[in-house]
């Protein structure tokens, strides 16, 4: 059974039970914007089913609840932002609130975000850009879920790549995508509901193929595209920890129990003014391609189907499990 609720009402569930668990309203306010729009977006294992464990890690202390992110400008096109163990979202807001003005002064800027948490629906995130009219890359490292190709041990997360860019008048496009063959969060959603995933996703700690959720989660998750998939992986820990000073995906405790130290995870974002590196016409060449694309039959946009779940979910709300509800309620 589930129950409907508006988004300002799932809003505000998340908000209420984040603020019961000892975070500050303007931060709790933050992650349940960032949770409910993975929800609306059709994203349910980066949406409301994190609300119980980040609840449990705000009462335990692994992550801030009150932490105020803190940026600095250490170069003309370079935004350093330290999450002071908080949760991500209110890093990512920032990085979003201050980039665009650089970009319009440089061309172009990137923002390192160090001693983050768990960064969400990344496609989220650059989405907000381009509605801004600017192209944007980002990536994020995960606790430790992926071996290196060939190997047994977690030493890269799933590490989600997304990009996004204008196209005029139409909805921007926007790609996200994590490296391993699904995102953990379906996993872990699979978990919760008390269903097997299907064969192909994981593997458990002795390197076997499995369907057994618990399993999986207590192995590593299968790369995308096998060793590119992994090399990919590889890269990403390089930008979004190496470079940004934040632990890498083999250092991090998990996102999914209270245990441990906070996980210490990094993200890194690129924006690009896409007329001071283009011209004038720059944004109109981006939307040509992306008309080839639409003109041939059978393909479709990446971005778009999140976009029309948002907006229905705007009309009609999103549907919540009567368990999560009841759980979320409880906290």
């Amino acid at each position: 059974m589930t129950e409907r609720l508006s988004i300002a009402e799932a809003e505000t569930l998340a908000s209420d039970a984040l603020h019961r668990a000892s975070t500050a309203p303007s931060q709790a306010a933050s992650v349940a914007r960032g949770l409910v729009a993975a929800e609306a977006a059709g994203q349910s294992g980066h949406g409301l089913r994190r609300l119980v464990a980040y609840c449990a890690q705000a009462r335990a202390g692994k992550v801030a609840g009150a932490a105020v992110p803190q940026a600095e400008r250490t170069r003309s096109a370079l935004l350093r932002i330290d999450a002071g163990n908080g949760f991500a979202f209110p890093a990512l807001d920032l990085a979003v609130e201050q980039l665009p003005a650089i970009v319009r002064e440089t061309g172009v800027a990137s923002a390192a975000i160090h001693r983050s948490h768990h960064a969400g629906v990344l496609g989220l995130t650059v989405e907000r850009f381009a509605e801004a009219g600017l192209v944007a890359l980002m990536m994020a490292n995960s606790p430790g879920a992926m071996a290196p190709w060939g190997g047994t041990r977690a030493l890269f997360g799933t590490n989600p790549i997304a990009f996004a860019a204008p196209l005029g008048d139409q909805e921007p496009i926007v790609i996200d995508l994590s490296l391993s063959k699904i995102a953990r969060g379906k996993v872990m959603a699979a978990k919760q509901k008390g269903v097997a995933i299907p064969e192909g996703w994981a593997l458990d700690s002795a390197g076997q193929p499995t369907t057994d959720p618990d399993a999986a989660l207590a192995g590593t998750m299968l790369p995308m595209g096998d060793a590119k998939g992994a090399a990919l992986a590889l890269v990403v820990e390089m930008l979004s920890a190496g470079l940004t000073g934040a632990n890498y995906a083999y250092e991090a405790s998990s996102l999914f129990d209270d245990k441990g130290p906070p996980p210490g995870l990094g993200q890194w974002i690129l924006v690009i003014d896409p007329v001071a590196m283009g011209g004038d016409h720059a944004v109109e060449r981006l939307a040509a391609l992306v008309g080839e694309i639409s003109a041939e039959s059978g393909t479709r946009i990446p971005g778009r189907k999140g976009r029309a779940a948002r907006r229905e979910a705007l009309e009609t709300g999103i549907a919540v499990d009567d368990d999560l509800l009841a759980a979320i309620r409880a906290i």
